[in-house]
């Protein structure tokens, strides 16, 4: 894993209206890293992500892509510098199938006609690729169980190269198999040197693959850990306190 930020975050700013939803907030994520990102509700962890992938345009800070100053005006914006964002409600078609669900919108076509058999070889190979199982790139994502569906659209994420992947809250309507696997994934992906930042109130699911996590709290940076140096419970205490300091003078108190 490289040292080198992929993505650089500084200053940024952003009011909706009166409410200031972020205010000089700073991100950084490496090649293959995987950094949780937490806080309460309103922290703005969402608001910072749709300013990364172009969904929100930010008020105040700039944006680095391999050091270079970048200004996203959509999705398709991120998507070209190499970032993807997976959203908890998968947005996946449940009538199509997986082959269809994974190039939605870029069907490989051979002259007029769509492609089939070249879209489900490449589908299967994107799905190999990740070392998941979904029974068959022909079955109806309707009839699939979340966990699998997840992994539908993480393949889709996938199959457009991406160097980092944005994920909502992955485990959070997922049963205890199923976020096994997804934690297997998402391990799968740090070795092939991709990065991830996980939305999560899941701190075990953090600790068990990220290498850090950031705390965000009223739109503010108010705490970073490697997760070798730290605890749940010490993260957990950032939260709630909003600030490191108090948890350092909190934890002198109760000493």
């Amino acid at each position: 894993m490289s040292d080198t930020p992929f993505v650089r975050m500084r200053g940024i700013g952003k009011s909706f209206g009166a409410v200031r939803a972020l205010a000089d907030v700073d991100l950084a994520i490496a090649p293959g890293e995987i950094l949780g990102l937490v806080g309460d509700n309103s922290a703005g962890k969402s608001t910072l992500m749709k300013i990364l992938t172009g969904a929100y345009h930010r008020d105040a800070g700039e944006v680095l892509v391999d050091g270079r100053p970048t200004h996203f005006r959509s999705a398709q914006d991120s998507r070209a510098a190499g970032i993807e964002m997976i959203y908890q409600d998968f947005a996946l078609c449940g009538n199509l199938d997986v082959g269809q669900n994974i190039f939605l919108g870029r069907w490989p076509r051979r002259g007029p006609f769509v492609d089939r058999r070249r879209m489900y070889a490449d589908a299967q190979a994107v799905l190999q690729r990740l070392k998941v199982d979904v029974n068959s790139v022909f079955q109806r994502v309707e009839g699939l169980s979340g966990g699998r569906q997840q992994s539908v659209a993480i393949a889709r994420a996938i199959s457009f190269q991406p160097r980092l992947v944005i994920l909502d809250e992955p485990t959070a309507n997922l049963s205890v198999m199923a976020t096994d696997r997804l934690l297997q994934t998402m391990q799968e992906l740090k070795r092939q040197g991709v990065a991830q930042i996980i939305i999560s109130h899941r701190l075990t699911d953090i600790f068990e693959v990220g290498d850090r996590v950031m705390v965000l709290k009223r739109g503010r940076n108010v705490g970073e850990r490697r997760i070798a140096e730290t605890s749940e419970q010490e993260v957990l205490e950032i939260i709630v306190s909003g600030t490191p300091e108090d948890v350092a003078g909190a934890g002198a108190a109760a000493g």
